[in-house]
């Protein structure tokens, strides 16, 4: 039985940057649909009427995007009976555990000598880059199995704004979702109550001053550029976004139009 998805957007308690992506526009006229695609950040922390929520929406497949660093932080997710889950990080465990370190313990001189004069933003432009070029396999594996079986399906990482979105978004690219709606779904995660609440190992004035947050900032925005340089890294490596997704991520006209058919009315 085909479960009812509520209209409105629930307030979860223990989950951030929850949100279906259905009714976003395709170049051709139609949408996504409701109840097919969801996202979020990291679902180690739900709360049991956050899990009856998430129950509820008759999911097959969760996505976890994390890495090993970010699980031991956060911890694993909470159990949805019934429900598939996959682990399939896009970024390094080293990578994470540097990241978490830097975030959570750096001071005031580390953090100015890493992230100041635009090297935060231009360090998560060159993870998107990386992501797109090195993880061609994960991605792969996400479409193929969404065209099989594996909706509704929800989709998170940490913050679920960089790996999830970046994921998001090509899952909307290969449906042919209008690129203007992909980056307006993508810039909703800097909404005050979706964004990551950063915490520190030190919370004193001193560790959470208004320069060590301006410093930390990029890491957790939401930044149309850094989409862009995804797909400036798509165009620059494959040409344009249909060879990306037929020679990058192995994906025949078949099994787009299986992906269309499951996530589009």
């Amino acid at each position: 039985m085909t479960q009812q998805v509520p209209s409105t957007e629930p307030e979860l308690a223990g989950v951030r940057n929850f949100r279906d992506v259905g009714g976003l526009p395709t170049v051709d006229g139609r949408r996504v649909r409701q109840g097919r695609l969801f996202r979020s950040g990291h679902l180690a922390h739900a709360t049991a009427a956050d899990a009856a929520f998430l129950g509820s929406l008759g999911l097959h497949t969760v996505f976890d995007f994390r890495n090993a660093a970010d699980q031991r932080l956060e911890g694993p997710d909470v159990a949805l009976p019934g429900v598939r889950n996959v682990n399939l990080p896009l970024t390094d465990p080293a990578d994470g555990a540097e990241f978490w370190t830097m975030v959570r313990d750096g001071d005031l001189d580390q953090l100015r000598s890493i992230l100041s004069d635009g090297r935060a933003a231009g360090r998560m432009a060159g993870a998107y880059r990386a992501i797109i070029t090195e993880r061609t396999a994960e991605h792969s594996t996400v479409l193929h199995a969404l065209a099989e079986d594996s909706v509704p399906a929800l989709m998170h990482c940490a913050a679920g704004k960089d790996r999830a979105g970046l994921s998001i978004a090509v899952t909307l690219l290969a449906v042919g979702v209008e690129r203007d709606a992909i980056e307006a779904d993508y810039l909703e995660s800097n909404a005050t109550h979706r964004r990551y609440k950063v915490q520190r190992g030190d919370n004193s004035a001193h560790a959470m001053s208004p320069e060590v947050m301006e410093l930390l900032n990029p890491l957790f925005d939401a930044r149309a550029e850094y989409l862009a340089a995804a797909y400036e890294t798509i165009e620059e490596t494959w040409g344009d976004v249909d060879t990306y997704l037929s020679a990058g991520l192995k994906l025949s006209p078949e099994t787009r139009e299986r992906l269309r058919e499951r996530l589009l009315d």
